[in-house]
């Protein structure tokens, strides 16, 4: 369809330099058989989440995004954050069918099934500026599935019958994409024209978590730990709670009786802990009982703020209400938010701080 890679590479040298990592990535198309590495192995040589000086931010959006504290350091930081739990830190890392989203790839993981990789194909397409020079550089990076994952069917959104039909052909029986679809994703994902379009739409996104924190708290309160908070829930769950349910909260919490303040939060961790033992939630096994035992110490001994309480509240009001595969992911999203706010958790086996006990706060 698009000749072989030997031959685009001669025919279009000119372009290596934009193309340098869609030509190592293309070193990960092997035969089915001869691909056994774990998704942990990959992470190990993947071209990682950061910065790099070809990328450029738009300094309008800059100086928006300063204003919550979040500089160029700060933007990439969060990119790799975000990428942790994402991608295991990685720029691509794309993943087949397995959560209804039919691809997911990138730092960020945008899907065909949410409507947000359309989007960001699109950018990369037109960022060559001209068809000829797109037709060269996907011949390089995708000479079996680019037709396919270009096409009209598969920018559409929703993608198309046809789309979705080809992309599933491309699924092993294990429901993992194939080997080939897998590098070609990875050769355009860590292309660095697609790393500067990962960057634009991440700050994109920052500008929308900059409006929603200004949203539902004063300008002079949004802290460090609120920008990282906001960030995981919008990247998960696109917005935070409606300002109305917020509102009703904090009004509750304003009139509760102090002697039950902390019992009512170690409800919200009960309900945590239930529902991570239910027969229908992924991700989590290894987690909530370290996180459950955590957390309840840090009420024990008075190590949790103002600040911390308020956004636990709020991210219960959220992830009772994330509701892909019909609420699969409810008690992951907790242990995501519940990690940040309390910068103690364990999220996909990876354990960070330890309640630390010692002499209760006044």
């Amino acid at each position: 369809m698009w000749g072989s890679f030997e031959l685009a590479c001669s025919a279009f040298a000119r372009f290596l330099p934009l193309l340098a990592p869609v030509v190592a990535a293309f070193a990960l198309i092997q035969p089915v058989s001869a691909q056994t590495r774990s998704v942990a192995e990959i992470a190990e040589t993947c071209r990682r989440v950061g910065d790099a000086p070809f990328i450029r931010i738009d300094p309008a959006a800059a100086a928006q995004l300063a204003d919550i504290g979040l500089d160029r350091t700060a933007i990439f930081a969060r990119m790799a954050e975000t990428a942790i739990p994402e991608t295991m830190g990685c720029w691509a890392m794309p993943v087949g069918n397995f959560d209804s989203q039919l691809i997911s790839v990138g730092m960020s993981q945008w899907n065909y099934g949410t409507g947000s990789l359309q989007p960001v194909l699109r950018q990369w397409r037109d960022s060559f500026g001209s068809r000829r020079r797109f037709n060269q550089a996907l011949a390089a990076a995708a000479p079996t599935y680019g037709r396919l994952l270009f096409s009209d069917d598969c920018l559409a959104v929703p993608v198309r019958e046809p789309c979705r039909a080809g992309i599933l052909a491309a699924h092993e029986p294990t429901g993992r994409i194939n080997d080939r679809l897998a590098a070609e994703l990875t050769a355009i994902f860590d292309s660095d024209a697609m790393l500067q379009v990962q960057t634009d739409h991440y700050v994109e996104r920052l500008l929308f978590v900059r409006a929603e924190l200004l949203r539902l708290f004063p300008a002079a309160h949004v802290t460090p730990r609120k920008v990282r908070w906001a960030i995981d829930t919008i990247v998960q769950q696109g917005r935070l709670p409606p300002e109305e349910d917020v509102t009703r909260l904090r009004a509750r919490l304003a009139a509760m009786p102090r002697a039950e303040r902390w019992p009512r939060l170690r409800a919200i961790f009960r309900w945590y802990a239930a529902l991570a033992e239910t027969a229908d939630q992924d991700g989590i096994a290894r987690d909530y009982a370290w996180n459950v035992e955590q957390w309840n110490c840090m009420i024990d001994w008075g190590l949790i703020d103002a600040e911390q309480y308020e956004l636990l509240h709020i991210t219960f009001l959220r992830s009772r209400t994330a509701v892909g595969n019909s609420g699969r992911w409810q008690a992951l999203t907790f242990s995501r938010r519940g990690k940040i706010i309390l910068g103690v958790g364990s999220v996909s086996g990876r354990r960070d701080g330890q309640c630390a006990a010692g002499a209760p706060r006044t």
